[in-house]
């Protein structure tokens, strides 16, 4: 295939040598002679056609007229809007429309790099319309700015054929073969695509020679001999460069060039030529795995482009880098490090700053890279007023956080100061600084300030600098007290560093008087350090101050101190009562909830159950019962049996109670047996952790869980057991465990989490002890920045997944949409968007934050959500005040009303119980025998005293 494609390649380049610009002058009159409006027709429409398909036709026009007339005036709201440039363009190529065609183009090319098809759709199109010699300088001034926007050797070899065609006009052939040697140079090296332009390029040289070859019969001239061996010479030239050179296909250029030499090949073109084989098999790796990896290929470029970089070609760098950004134009850091190499390696004017250019043009909203360019600009000695009108371009990019626009103004202040010669007292350079200060204050106040709701610099890092240039540089300390001035009253007096700033600039460029006047303010004014600027004062009048200074400043210090910690005492105060109404409050409204919730199970539940809830609260209060019982009951055993007996026994607020009458200690047994064989103890081997998942946030309402489970389950392998989890009363607890044979189809249910089933988000995590690991952590989403990802807020809840994909895929490629939801399925308004990079997600935060969608305006901004608050360790004075070890409750926990009737300190500390496999307490056998001790017998009385001392 590859010969083919030579041998056509041979054919072609042999006629356009031979025809010169024939064919594209006979192409462009017969682009002249068809009708404008349609190229294929050639005679009347409207006699050939019927009505129904001319008025088609018709109404087809007038659509993509008024879609023209749309394109172009969104353009002119937003001319950064990409994707109508493209749409603008298709419609009027599919029109005809070339005037305004090929402004449209400009502007697009103007505002962003072209991509190598744009491009070769273009030079297509103007190549038919050029046929007189001035139409053709004008394609070659497109090449020219074609080439320059990405490395694209497909372009490079339109433009050397379409050269081919202006050898017959003067100095033709030589032009050719400079545009050829700039191809070389270009992409010459590009491993697999390289070997077109070489082969390309010697072809022309044969068609050249072959003409230059005598009649046959005839003795060539001596003329002809030295140019026929000139010519001989260039084209064995172009063969040994091209050996030494690792392409792909080396081999048949070498079977060429032994066919094709009549002499032998020298040893030295066979040991480069060796060498470049070894240097090939080298890159073999990073080849292929670009070509079996993705778009965008960016780890694969980047391993790449570390390898070159340890061999140390320049020439083999650069031509990485650039394939690598023609196919990652929209990744900031690959600019920035591929502009810091030329920057500090190559150091050639054209290079470097074109490749700034680009990046710019690529990626404005990145304010590092306008930043450099400046510096290369600068650097390379730019002409001034170039440099001033790319920074205010830089003004107009876009950038996507209010601090960005403090760095570039700074960048640019840094550039004006070093035109400043500060040795004369006044100069031209000196008054544009003061200018640009001036107007980089106002401009942070005004423009950045009312898009960001902030200036992006709150220390007022500018206007510091401004003062340190007039103090330190121009001697005018007034005009640096001034500045100061300002600053400390945009609420930057309260700081102690920012007081002591200015003391230091006084101190160095100013006076004692000045330095101790600004010290006595700050003083007064600083609240976050006043120690420090105190100590300072201090300082100062211990080394130049009289006893007065002294005696003024430990006066005014002691008392602003002395201020300052009662204020602090009073601060402090108020935050403990503060601190203290909220737990008061919420032990408040603990207890309203307890309450509550207790009188509302009171009302539901039988007299029987009520009697048993108070049975198992006296038995954790720790009275006499609790040694003749030998196990406490569940909840719902019994089911109302000794119904009198149970009502002997009524609990009132402060502990009355009547005789009572324990169960039988058999009938418990009897109870407790039933209660096993209707609600069987579900247990878990934590052996088995590997190759079991925990599944939860079940609908309690399902039916037959282990049926319904299994059939999701089963197409992630074989399963061994289902254990959903039933209450005591037999209903279904929303959880259950999915044991699998393998540990492999373990891992492969994971991919089911948030599955939603019976319309809830199942929830699928691993089986983890979190006894053992108490840091295991299931959610699977990350909860730092993530820079390539949106979250969007104010979403309807009625908008579905394919809605909001339709609305940010205009801005980027999509890669994965989460819409949030509750644990019932419910949708909250909220959704997160992950895009192929960052620059994509940079870019659909400035178009669509503010959007409307069905009448609700969205919110978008850049994944970074906030770090969870950790529950408060209790305070060491707090836990103190109850020196006794923490109550341990029976088997059903704390009662239901959460509320201790007994203080702390009276109660004691329960037996210790042992916990049979199904739940129910035992007593240990160490301490069955024993009577436990009886508690001190105390009145209602003391009981309500009790309560109101706590």
């Amino acid at each position: 295939r590859q010969a083919a494609e030579r041998g056509c390649l041979r054919r072609e380049l042999h006629k356009m040598a031979a025809a010169g610009a024939e064919a594209a002058a006979v192409a462009a009159e017969e682009e002249k002679r068809l009708p404008e409006g349609d190229p294929e027709s050639g005679g009347d429409s409207e006699d050939e056609g019927d009505s129904d398909s001319s008025g088609d036709g018709e109404d087809e026009e007038k659509e993509n007229e008024a879609e023209i007339q749309r394109l172009e005036e969104q353009l002119s709201i937003n001319a950064f809007d990409y994707n109508c440039h493209l749409d603008l363009i298709k419609l009027l190529r599919q029109e005809g429309e070339l005037v305004k065609l090929r402004r449209a183009r400009q502007k697009m090319s103007e505002l962003f790099p072209l991509t190598e098809e744009i491009w070769l759709d273009w030079l297509k199109d103007e190549i038919k319309m050029a046929s007189e010699s001035s139409e053709r300088e004008k394609v070659y001034e497109l090449f020219e700015r074609a080439v320059k926007d990405y490395i694209c050797p497909e372009i490079w070899l339109e433009y050397a054929q379409y050269s081919i065609g202006g050898i017959g006009q003067e100095g033709g052939i030589e032009k050719v073969r400079s545009i050829f040697e700039r191809a070389l140079t270009a992409v010459g090296l590009h491993v697999t695509k390289g070997t077109a332009l070489w082969e390309a390029y010697r072809e022309f040289e044969n068609a050249i020679l072959e003409t230059a070859q005598p009649a046959p019969g005839s003795v060539p001239s001596p003329e002809q001999q030295q140019m026929l061996c000139s010519q001989l010479e260039k084209i064995h030239t172009l063969f040994r460069r091209q050996l030494g050179i690792p392409l792909l296909d080396m081999e048949a250029s070498y079977a060429e060039y032994e066919e094709w030499s009549e002499d032998p090949i020298p040893e030295t073109i066979i040991k480069n030529y060796k060498k470049a084989l070894q240097q090939l098999e080298k890159c073999k790796p990073y080849e292929e795995a670009l070509l079996g990896a993705e778009t965008p290929k960016l780890a694969e470029y980047q391993a790449y482009i570390d390898f070159e970089m340890k061999a140390g070609d320049p020439a083999r760098i650069q031509l990485i880098y650039e394939r690598a950004l023609a196919e990652n134009c929209l990744v900031p850091d690959l600019w920035a490090r591929y502009n810091q190499y030329l920057d500090r390696q190559l150091k050639v004017k054209e290079l470097v700053l074109s490749a700034h250019d680009r990046a710019v043009r690529n990626c404005p909203w990145t304010v590092g890279l306008w930043i450099r360019y400046l510096l290369a600009m600068e650097r390379h000695g730019v002409d001034h007023s170039i440099i001033s009108e790319m920074f205010e371009k830089a003004l107009n990019a876009g950038f996507i956080q209010a601090t960005d626009y403090v760095e570039i103004w700074q960048a640019y202040l840094d550039y004006l100061r070093r035109r400043v010669d500060f040795t004369q007292d006044s100069s031209k350079e000196l008054e544009e600084l003061r200018s640009a200060f001036a107007r980089a204050v106002e401009y942070l106040k005004q423009e950045v300030e009312e898009r960001f709701s902030e200036s992006g610099d709150p220390s007022c890092t500018i206007m510091q600098n401004w003062a340190r240039v007039e103090a330190r540089l121009c001697n005018n300390m007034q005009k640096a007290r001034e500045l100061w001035d300002n600053i400390m009253t945009k609420g930057n007096a309260k700081y102690a560093n920012m007081w002591l700033e200015y003391y230091n600039l006084e101190r160095a460029h100013g006076d004692t008087q000045h330095c101790r006047k600004a010290l006595h303010r700050a003083v007064q004014c600083t609240s976050d350090y006043p120690e420090h600027v105190c100590e300072v004062l201090l300082t100062l009048e211990r080394i130049e101050g009289t006893l007065e200074d002294w005696d003024a400043a430990v006066q005014k210090t002691e008392n602003r101190l002395a201020r300052v910690n009662e204020q602090r005492a009073k601060a402090a105060e108020k935050e403990a009562a503060l601190a203290k109404q909220e737990e008061e409050k919420a032990e408040q409204r603990k207890q309203a909830r307890a309450e509550k919730k207790a009188s509302k199970k009171a009302k539901k539940t039988r007299i029987g159950d009520k009697r048993k809830a108070d049975d198992d609260d006296e038995g954790e209060w720790g009275q006499e019962e609790e040694a003749e019982q030998p196990s406490k009951r569940h909840k719902g055993d019994g089911d109302g049996i000794h119904l009198e007996e149970d009502m002997e026994v009524e609990t009132g607020l402060f502990g009355r109670s009547g005789p009572e009458k324990p169960d039988r200690p058999g009938n418990q047994k009897e109870k407790a047996s039933t209660s096993r064989k209707e609600i069987p103890k579900v247990l878990h081997d934590s052996s088995k952790d590997n190759v079991t998942v925990f599944v939860s946030n079940l609908s309690y309402t399902m039916a037959d869980p282990e049926v319904k489970l299994k059939e999701l389950f089963e197409s992630c392998g074989e399963v061994a057991e289902i254990r959903p989890v039933f209450s005591n009363k037999g209903t279904f607890r929303g959880y259950c465990y999915v044991e699998f044979k393998e540990e492999k189809s373990a891992l492969q249910a994971l991919g089911l989490d948030r599955k939603v089933v019976e319309g809830r988000p199942m929830f699928v995590s691993p089986c983890v002890d979190k006894n053992k690991n108490p840091d295991f952590k299931v959610f699977r989403y990350s909860t730092t920045l993530e820079k390539h990802k949106l979250f969007i807020s104010g979403l309807p809840f009625s908008c579905t997944k394919e809605e909001l994909e339709d609305v940010c895929k205009a801005h980027g490629n999509v890669k994965d949409i989460r819409l949030v939801t509750n644990r019932a399925g419910k949708p909250k308004g909220l959704a997160y968007v992950e895009y192929e990079n960052e620059a994509q997600a940079s870019q659909a935060v400035l178009k669509m934050d503010g959007l409307t969608v069905k009448e609700h305006v969205i919110k978008v901004a850049i994944s970074n959500p906030p770090l969870r608050k950790l529950p408060d360790k209790p305070e060491a004075g707090r836990a103190s005040q109850f020196a006794v070890p923490r109550q341990v409750y029976g088997a059903r926990g704390k009662g239901r009303t959460q509320l201790s009737m007994m203080p702390r300190a009276l109660q004691r500390q329960s037996a210790p119980v042992a916990k049979a496999e199904n739940g129910m307490v035992q007593n240990s056998p160490a301490t069955s025998s024993e009577p436990p001790e009886e508690p001190k017998k105390m009145s209602n009385a003391d009981f309500a005293k009790m309560l109101l001392k706590k």
